[in-house]
């Protein structure tokens, strides 16, 4: 079942957390800043991920903590133009092949929660009207929850489930 709800993602009780981000991400702004604020060893694994395997957009990343988090990174943005280049923008068919990714992951890993921003549409650029639709196509029947955070608000715990 998907919950829509409103807090900080971060506070999130999801067994696993999935943002969206662009291969050769540097994680420089939004909710990709926070968690290599929070988790470095995540982002220098993604880099190293990056520079060995060269994924390419609308796959999925998969990273597991030591305290048991797990983060999935959604490539949903075009790639990052060389070491210190932005990412581009968000496309719909980068987000529809990275939930599909995504599910798979979650029910691999008998994952019971995920997390999941309003993907795609800070630095992405799209529209929530555009990916709504394909998160509920791929993770609306889902047998686990899906609590999409459609309003950030920095230290609020969501009413999740």
């Amino acid at each position: 079942m998907i919950y829509e709800v409103t807090g900080d993602i971060l506070l999130t009780g999801a067994d696993v957390i999935a943002h969206g981000v662009a291969p050769n991400d540097h994680f420089e702004q939004g909710l990709a800043l926070s968690l290599r604020e929070r988790w470095p060893a995540m982002y220098k694994d993604f880099r190293h991920n990056m520079h060995t395997s060269h994924p390419k957009e609308g796959g999925a990343v998969h990273w597991g903590g030591a305290e048991g988090i797990r983060i999935v990174h959604l490539l949903t943005q075009e790639h990052a133009q060389g070491d210190h280049g932005h990412p581009g923008k968000a496309k719909t068919s980068y987000v529809n092949k990275s939930l599909k990714d995504l599910r798979s992951f979650m029910e691999k890993e008998s994952a019971k929660s995920v997390a999941l921003p309003a993907l795609a549409t800070g630095v992405g650029g799209l529209d929530l009207s555009e990916v709504k639709p394909l998160i509920d196509k791929h993770l609306g029947d889902a047998d686990f929850d899906v609590y999409l955070y459609v309003e950030y608000h920095k230290g609020q715990k969501a009413k999740e489930g």
